[in-house]
């Protein structure tokens, strides 16, 4: 557990056993617990573990905070709430539906992740509609003794929301600020399918730094100050994706799997120089290239069509 502030905190899930992959935000004080992104089921143990060392049970948890329903992030929630009925689970109103049945998103999933589904993310359990809170954006919420505002923040996801706290200052932003590991400058854009919408992602941007935060709290992987210099480079890096994904379309000898390929050759190489061959791994496990050419490419094609 590490501390952000006087009752703010966040946890490594260790997913898969890889540390600063998955982090959940704690806040807590005599009122109770909140956890914004508690993560998949396959961390079960370990998230419940680590808020058991901090003197956390399941049953203090008055409140979980999604940013986005994607599985790393939202997976656990159903779970948690079958051990505790009382934790209230507030989410965007285009998620919300997908958290109560969750058969969509995972048939959805389940074409990307194929045979690896089980063991990348374990089980989702549905939640009671009666334990949703439904978000729209510009709410003001009280969670662990914190006032939040919350802003819509699509571009990654449709359904996805960030959450300010004015204490600390501290903005909660999911993927929205992209995937970043460490003292490095890389910044990683998760654009996996179905929903990336780059139009809308810079729009998010703007309502993150309108809050002008001390500190950006990623999902993965934790928090980083300087938020305008943070999303300045995950533009560059976008468009530099962008570009690379354009050409490849373009090409016309190129079959799919070609094109595939050859962007995550390019991307990776790109990684490898700015992080080196190690820590080149563990950002493609927060976030693989291959699902994110397939995101990419699946805009640019309705894009110009």
């Amino acid at each position: 557990m590490y501390t952000l502030a006087a009752g703010l905190d966040y946890l490594d899930l260790n997913f898969l056993g890889a540390p600063e992959i998955i982090a959940t935000a704690v806040l807590h004080d005599a009122s109770g617990v909140a956890l914004i992104d508690p993560g998949p089921s396959t961390t079960h143990g370990n998230l419940t573990g680590a808020l058991r060392r901090k003197g956390i049970g399941t049953g203090d948890v008055r409140q979980i905070l999604l940013t986005h329903i994607h599985l790393d992030h939202a997976g656990v929630t159903g779970t948690l709430v079958r051990e505790n009925p009382a934790i209230e689970v507030f989410v965007h109103e285009r998620g919300a539906p997908h958290m109560i049945d969750p058969s969509k998103l995972l048939a959805s999933a389940g074409r990307l992740y194929g045979a690896d589904m089980d063991r990348l993310w374990g089980d989702f359990v549905p939640v009671p509609s009666g334990r949703i809170k439904v978000l729209k954006g510009e709410e003001h919420i009280i969670a662990g003794g914190r006032e939040l505002h919350v802003a819509y923040t699509p571009g990654h996801a449709s359904h996805h929301v960030s959450y300010f706290d004015t204490s600390s200052r501290v903005a909660f932003v999911g993927d929205t600020a992209g995937i970043r590991r460490g003292n490095g400058s890389y910044i990683m854009p998760p654009t996996p399918p179905p929903d990336i919408d780059l139009d809308a992602w810079r729009l998010s941007e703007d309502r993150i730094l309108a809050w002008d935060p001390d500190t950006l709290f990623l999902t993965h992987f934790g928090p980083f100050h300087g938020a305008r210099v943070h999303f300045q480079e995950l533009s560059a890096r976008l468009q530099t994706w962008n570009a690379i994904v354009r050409r490849l379309l373009a090409d016309t000898s190129l079959d799919e799997e070609r094109r595939l390929q050859a962007f995550v050759d390019e991307a990776l190489l790109d990684l490898k120089r700015a992080v080196g061959e190690q820590q080149a791994d563990q950002y493609n496990r927060a976030g693989r290239l291959d699902y994110s050419w397939h995101g990419l490419s699946r805009y640019w094609r309705k894009k110009l069509s």
